[in-house]
């Protein structure tokens, strides 16, 4: 289920955010959460530098230590992110582009150029890029999915070596399925 807010500059809410960081299979894992959903899965190598990515992200709102092994199952590859409830918070424009990441199956990437064509705007593959780097739900919302025009890996917000090992966990779990 995906909650979308559209940002707006002059909308101040105070809220809670519930975060935790834990180790994982690509580093470190920072996963956070609002009311209405996760708002933030942050991939790295040092748990600092993720807390202070969120504090930067959510500048108005209260932080506290809280947990979700359920997103924290999904970037190791032991659970589906399928039925986490998201707070993705975007542009119109973005919202449209996380919409259509997480259509891509499991297992299967496409171009930026066939993303920017899927959300109805054909000419705009850097834009698409851009939306998919704002991406604040990494895993989730499988942007690691974009690929380049000659199917190689580029462009990934949080390391291509990630995307690299996500791509392949993702193609063994189709290829274990297909037998």
């Amino acid at each position: 289920m995906v909650s979308t807010r559209a940002e707006r500059k002059d909308d101040v809410v105070a809220e809670t955010i519930g975060f935790a960081v834990r180790p994982c299979l690509l580093g470190h894992v920072l996963v956070a959460s609002s009311a209405v959903g996760v708002c933030a899965v942050l991939l790295g190598d040092e748990p600092h530098v993720l807390i202070d990515d969120l504090r930067a992200r959510f500048a108005t709102a209260t932080l506290t230590v809280a947990g979700n092994d359920d997103v924290t199952a999904a970037v190791d590859g032991t659970a589906s992110a399928a039925m986490v409830s998201l707070d993705l918070r975007g542009t119109a424009f973005q919202q449209r582009v996380w919409q259509a990441l997480c259509a891509i199956p499991v297992g299967q990437t496409i171009t930026y150029t066939q993303l920017a064509a899927a959300v109805g705007a054909p000419t705009s593959s850097r834009a698409v890029a851009r939306a998919c780097g704002a991406n604040a739900v990494a895993v989730v919302v499988p942007c690691h999915r974009v690929v380049r025009a000659d199917g190689g890996l580029s462009g990934y917000r949080w390391g291509v070596e990630r995307k690299r090992v996500l791509l392949g966990r993702e193609a063994a779990m189709r290829d274990d399925r297909l037998c």
